[in-house]
């Protein structure tokens, strides 16, 4: 297990680590490739990160688990939803709609 771990770090490179050098001998890093704010940059990625990994935790759900998240914060049309209305909705209890999300 940590043999797999340690095989998946070393395949992550930084956006800050030198790939090249420019015709003056300066390095490029990724970040100078491509082109935008390193804030920016950084911010995407670890958004596209984190997207990853609570679709992973989301597919372990049962349907109207996932329902309950999308209703609560807006993930199928940006519309949010109450408690209550999600309760009202799908034809449960207001508890049971606090638990899950």
């Amino acid at each position: 297990m940590h043999l797999r771990y340690i095989k998946k770090v070393k395949a992550e490179i930084s956006l800050y680590d030198p790939i090249g050098v420019d015709k003056e001998g300066n390095e490029i890093t990724l970040v100078d490739i491509l082109g935008t704010h390193p804030e920016i940059v950084a911010e995407t990625v670890e958004n596209r990160f984190e997207q990853k990994r609570l679709r992973e935790k989301v597919s372990h759900l049962t349907r109207r688990e996932k329902k309950v998240l999308e209703l609560r914060f807006g993930l199928e049309n940006g519309a949010r939803q109450t408690q209550r209305e999600i309760a009202r909705n799908l034809g449960i209890s207001r508890s049971y709609v606090y638990r899950r999300h």
